[in-house]
């Protein structure tokens, strides 16, 4: 978009325009206080409900600055470009402390100013970039001299500061932001891509324990493999679309996505993970996780166990904002994510991280992976939709400094790069999630994988998926939108559908094209934005994997089930499949390599640059023209008793997406984001071929 339109976007959402200005910069001269960064472009007028209590508690996070930022830069550059003699020459979390971490002197003034405005110190991690700190609603109010007041932000009532955050001036150079006062919850990008709610619905009221979820599975008829089974029932879809269009497939097995993503000779050869260590950093715990992945594996893996040496938590004290967060929801992300790094990686060891919220938690358990070296690779499967320009600068900074630490001590993070494509149908802009489009971290796309006969990929399309229902007897009587008589046996909308989700991904407001991305990404997407950035841009995804929840992978799970609490299975999708299972990949060429490779984007995108390296070490996402598949689903969430519904999902949907906003008023455009040869917006530089691991591990 131009920046009329952007403009014009910003504002049927309630958006400030400021939000499209630079930051603004912190400086100590500045005389009476210094404005630290600026309220949510959510907190307008028109979304407040009411002042925030002010003896509620907030558990806040401070970001103090690096000593150096420039050169925690420049090292992170230099121990992960290929191209540098410093390259895999990474620091220890201590050596990093000692040349970039803020001074005890630092410290020392901000809690010191934090106490004096009555606001307790919790923690201070070691690292010494963050002070962890709660205070009252009042004290924060009196602190940073702002208001605050509960919001409605995209469905949920959240508390947001209504100006901006301002500290004293002598205070401003040495913090780098403020995290939690605004509360930016963090989502699962885990997809069921069911139809209808479940079956029931998860606790609500002043309890603090997690009930576990309600149970799910998905209907027959299915397709154990891609195109086995075929919709012979059901009228033709139309459009050009073939007839008659393949089932769902059931859910892919470990064994599929090893044959499909070339593993499983290497896993036979010894090539599994052994040795490294995959932290899995989500929200809470599920109490049957460990139990539920075991039971899969034996099922499923039976000659790759899950042991129980190879699992380990490491779990936040207490749990916090259950309700806010939905914290039973995070279950099935933990079962997906444990199961699918076992499922690319059935050797490495497995980690779990349980956050205490979806609020700063996340990001802290992060930065204690961090700190104590306890992981070579981290994967998460969450994020903030369009967080790239949502979320405050500051909070981005005091963050992106974790990455970079992680960076220069040999541990690689990944982030799913979300589930609703461009934003434009939840957000009326095109913008991408944070913090995915850091250019610290690599941001793992979604495509719909097709695994044939013999586990053989025989097809990969970039996934981004439109709907449409058929409508039945049932359905009318159920009065679905636009069902009736007249439409009996039709489907709604026709050919193609209308737009439902997708991989994440798009060009960056915030951050400048990383040098790795020069000379490989289309200067098309490096610029989209730079009539409004004067720049090109950081462009997300940087890879993709298996993510489209039509042709997902199968999990087991406990659930409660209108008969019982057990365990059953049934297939999930979103990127928070294919972070976990690239995050295998990872394993894989980390034991390859001898040692960990750390952050490899500049490796990837150099791999990318030659078309030779690149067709090793990538498959590249194309076009597939018209495809879709039928899906079936039990209209109560886990039996045929209440009649089911059928429904058909595109493949690689590149057509019109609709945005309406509170007020009513709609606007269409095309998806964004698209496949094409080479590096494509949609999947970054393609999937895994065969060769990824070994490409990577190269000297």
């Amino acid at each position: 978009m131009r920046r009329r339109q952007v403009i014009a976007t910003l504002a049927t959402l309630g958006l400030a325009v400021g939000l499209l200005t630079a930051a603004p910069v912190l400086a100590a001269s500045t005389p009476g206080p210094a404005v630290l960064q600026s309220s949510s472009p959510l907190a307008t007028p028109a979304n407040l409900i009411s002042p925030s209590a002010p003896a509620e508690a907030i558990e806040f996070n401070v970001g103090l600055q690096p000593s150096n930022s420039a050169g925690a830069a420049a090292l992170a550059q230099a121990v992960t470009d290929p191209s540098s003699p410093s390259y895999r020459h990474f620091l220890t979390p201590s050596e990093w402390e000692s040349r970039f971490s803020p001074s005890q002197a630092s410290v020392r003034a901000v809690t010191s100013w934090l106490r004096s405005q009555g606001i307790a110190v919790n923690e201070i991690t070691p690292d010494r970039l963050t002070v962890q700190a709660t205070g009252s609603v009042a004290a924060v109010q009196r602190a940073f001299a702002t208001g605050l007041g509960q919001y409605r932000q995209l469905g949920r009532t959240v508390r947001l500061a209504s100006g901006p955050l301002k500290i004293p001036a002598e205070l401003a150079s040495l913090i780098s932001g403020v995290s939690g006062v605004d509360q930016h919850l963090a989502k699962p990008a885990a997809l069921t891509g069911a139809t209808l709610p479940r079956a029931a619905k998860t606790k609500k009221g002043p309890s603090k324990e997690i009930p576990l979820p309600p149970g799910f599975r998905n209907a027959p008829p299915c397709s154990p493999s891609y195109a086995k089974k075929l919709d012979t029932t059901d009228p033709a879809y139309g459009a050009g679309y073939p007839s008659p269009l393949p089932y769902a497939v059931c859910g892919y097995t470990p064994p599929q996505l090893q044959g499909a993503y070339g593993l499983s000779s290497q896993i036979a050869s010894g090539l599994d993970g052994k040795g490294v260590t995959v932290a899995i950093v989500d929200a809470y715990v599920s109490p049957t996780l460990l139990g539920d992945a075991q039971e899969y594996a034996a099922k499923h893996q039976p000659g790759q166990p899950l042991a129980s040496g190879q699992f380990s938590e490491l779990l936040s004290k207490s749990f916090t904002n259950i309700e806010l967060c939905e914290a039973s929801e995070w279950y099935g992300e933990q079962t997906l994510d444990v199961e699918a790094v076992h499922a690319t990686a059935p050797g490495a060891n497995i980690l779990y991280a349980g956050a205490k919220n979806c609020v700063n938690g996340l990001y802290n358990s992060v930065q204690q992976i961090v700190d104590g070296h306890l992981a070579q690779i981290i994967t998460d499967s969450w994020g903030d939709g369009g967080g790239d320009l949502l979320d405050s600068p500051g909070s981005r900074r005091s963050f992106d400094n974790v990455l970079m630490m992680a960076d220069a001590t040999g541990i690689g993070v990944q982030f799913s790069s979300g589930d609703e494509g461009d934003e434009f149908s939840t957000l009326g802009m095109t913008v991408a999630d944070y913090p995915s489009s850091s250019p610290y971290q690599t941001a793992v796309g979604g495509t719909s994988l097709q695994v044939g006969k013999g586990d053989a990929r025989v097809g990969e399309l970039g996934w981004s998926t439109s709907k449409s229902t058929l409508c039945s007897a049932l359905l009318e009587v159920e009065e679905f939108p636009g069902c009736s008589a007249s439409t009996l046996n039709t489907w709604l909308a026709p050919a193609p559908g209308e737009y439902l989700y997708g991989g994440g991904g798009g060009t960056s407001y915030s951050y400048s094209e990383p040098s790795y991305q020069v000379d490989v990404v289309p200067a098309a997407l490096t610029e989209r934005n730079s009539a409004i950035t004067g720049i090109p841009n950081r462009v997300e995804p940087d890879i993709s994997m298996d993510a489209d929840p039509t042709t997902g992978m199968l999990v087991g799970e406990t659930q409660v089930f209108p008969n019982g609490t057990y365990y059953d299975e049934y297939r999930i999708g979103g990127t928070s499949l294919s972070s976990p299972l690239f995050a295998g990949e990872m394993a894989l060429a980390d034991q390859a390599a001898g040692g960990p490779l750390g952050f490899v984007n500049p490796l990837l995108y150099k791999l990318g640059a030659s078309p030779a390296s690149a067709a090793a070490a990538f498959y590249d996402v194309l076009p597939g023209g018209k495809q879709a598949l039928t899906r079936v689903d039990y209209l109560d969430g886990v039996d045929a008793k209440e009649g089911t519904l059928t429904s058909v999902r595109t493949l690689g949907y590149e057509g019109r997406e609709l945005f309406c906003s509170g007020s009513g008023n709609c606007t269409h455009q095309k998806v964004a984001l698209s496949t094409a040869r080479g590096f494509d917006s949609m999947t970054g530089l393609g999937s895994p071929a065969p060769g990824l691991a070994a490409a990577l591990a190269k000297p």
